[in-house]
């Protein structure tokens, strides 16, 4: 008997060379490390294996807690046909997720370590703790259908018993890390712009992710029911898009005001770069989605649900990629313009995603037998033109998005760091706390006491403690002998700067820094 091949045809063959140049991409970069194999530095160490791959990936998969939380804690039943779909999604999202985060850390054999050494003050152990537990929840969430595949009917009805623990337990994990990546921005006040600089990032966070994971629903349902003919039922189809419509409307509304709290929409009219993707990713991305899924006449179209889902789905995109690239760019000082490796790394993850969907959507009791389907209801779009007219758009704005990355880098130089946002400038300025002044040990042949004060050092218009401790110097008491320490802090120290050309020279002047003791 002959084994059967797939035939070849042109999405075959498209993943097959993905895959193939993603591999590669992973070998070259384990083989000659993240310096040589993408665009990172130590001014810029996050790109898009962290703003796509990771922030974008979690997101997308916030749909799980939501839908399993309506599902069997607010015992709406009828959604029940959502449920398998959407924990799906979420299982394969975090999966990814943990393969790219292997991908990006420098030493990635060292992972195990958030297992076993603790640090309950950082918010990264928080995210990484919670990430591994709710895989694992979803992955038994998911493990029924196994079951139900395999006739496996006592661990089927063993599973049940549990279902409920598991998915209070997945809500409360989803919901800490979905808001703690956006916590991780909050320690960058003076780096991240204005625009998206906010201490109602985990809040912010949170809502745009359970609008993005909806739309997921919404997104897959269309092109399983146009490659198999399995779909979830229009009508709650229809009532999910409502639901993403008042996520939205109320992301919109807490977002806005707290720009106008702030005055961060002075730098969206600007003419800046920031501004321009700004009102891209909110008219295009919360706006426009918003106003359509509000509409009767869309939300009883398939293609208008779908059309719908996707441009939900590209302001997720957008604002993930703001934060962590547009909004990061300008005060980093440096060009970032991802490596053709990191985006095939990004293709291949994604591909990835949707190859293994595919496979538990066609042999794996997923999707209900049978869409149910009322009253005709004629859509917006012929229907065989719908997916590629929605996926063509998707892909013109997707150029687009790069398009303007490209634009952002050529107007963001290295010699433009002095430019950075006044805004963010006086936030830093607002919460600085300089350190008690210090008194260094008075030597013999001292002409006076030496008082080290940052006020008279630290620019309070542009504060950045890295000018004096990235490697310059640290000051502070020594407990070494006077003479020792006057030679110390005299030359290997205060003389870096006090050196006739910078400042005047300590040699030279002496009362420059010592006080008379009289």
């Amino acid at each position: 008997m002959k084994l059967k091949l797939p035939k070849p045809s042109f999405w075959l063959i498209t993943l097959a060379v993905i895959w193939a140049a993603g591999i590669i991409s992973v070998v070259y970069r384990f083989y000659n490390g993240l310096g040589a194999a993408t665009n990172l530095s130590d001014q810029f160490p996050w790109g898009i294996w962290i703003g796509f791959d990771i922030l974008i990936g979690v997101a997308l998969a916030a749909g799980g807690f939501a839908v399993c939380a309506t599902i069997y804690i607010f015992n709406l039943k009828e959604y029940r046909p959502i449920g398998r779909p959407t924990v799906l999604t979420a299982f394969l999202g975090y999966v990814l997720v943990i393969v790219a985060l292997l991908v990006d850390l420098g030493k990635p054999y060292n992972v195990w370590h958030v297992i076993t050494m603790w640090n309950h003050h950082s918010v990264m152990f928080e995210v990484g703790w919670c990430v591994m537990l709710y895989t694992t929840v979803l992955f038994l969430e998911f493990l029924p259908a196994f079951f139900e595949r395999f006739r496996m009917v006592f661990w089927q009805d063993l599973f049940h018993r549990i279902l409920i623990p598991l998915v209070i337990a997945g809500v409360i994990l989803s919901t800490l890390h979905q808001s703690s990546l956006g916590s991780l921005y909050l320690i960058v006040p003076t780096k991240l712009h204005p625009i998206w600089y906010s201490g109602m990032l985990p809040v912010f966070f949170f809502i745009s992710a359970l609008a993005g994971g909806l739309a997921m629903v919404i997104f897959e349902s269309y092109l399983s029911a146009r490659a198999f003919g399995k779909g979830i039922e229009h009508r709650l189809l229809a009532q999910i898009s409502r639901v993403i419509a008042v996520v939205l409307m109320i992301y919109l509304v807490l977002r806005l005001q707290n720009m106008v709290e702030r005055g961060a929409f002075k730098h969206v009219f600007d003419g800046s770069s920031e501004g321009i993707f700004f009102l891209i990713e909110i008219i295009l991305g919360y706006i426009t989605p918003m106003m359509l899924f509000f509409n009767a006449r869309i939300r009883e179209s398939k293609a208008g649900l779908f059309f719908g889902a996707v441009l939900t789905l590209f302001g997720l995109v957008m604002n993930r990629l703001n934060v962590a690239i547009t909004g990061m760019a300008r005060s980093a000082g440096v060009e970032y313009l991802p490596s053709w490796m990191e985006v095939a790394v990004t293709l291949s993850v994604i591909a990835a995603g949707l190859f293994i969907f595919r496979l538990a959507a066609k042999y794996l009791p997923v999707f209900p037998r049978e869409e149910k389907t009322g009253v005709h209801q004629p859509p917006l779009i012929e229907a065989g033109r719908s997916g590629k007219l929605a996926m063509g758009l998707l892909a013109g704005l997707l150029i687009l998005v790069l398009a303007g990355f490209g634009y952002s880098l050529a107007v963001t130089r290295p010699n433009q760091s002095a430019d950075a946002p006044q805004a963010a400038q006086a936030i830093a300025a607002e919460s600085l706390e300089f350190p008690a002044p210090i008194e260094f040990v008075q030597s013999e042949e001292s002409p006076g006491q030496v008082i080290f004060n940052h006020e008279s050092h630290v620019d309070t218009s542009a504060p950045n403690c890295k000018n004096c401790h990235a490697g310059l110097f640290s000051i502070r008491a020594s407990k070494a002998g006077a003479a020792a320490q006057t030679r110390a802090v005299g030359h290997d120290q205060c003389g870096t700067c006090h050196n006739g050309e910078k400042a005047f020279n300590y040699e030279e002047s002496c009362d420059g820094c010592h006080m008379s003791s009289e």
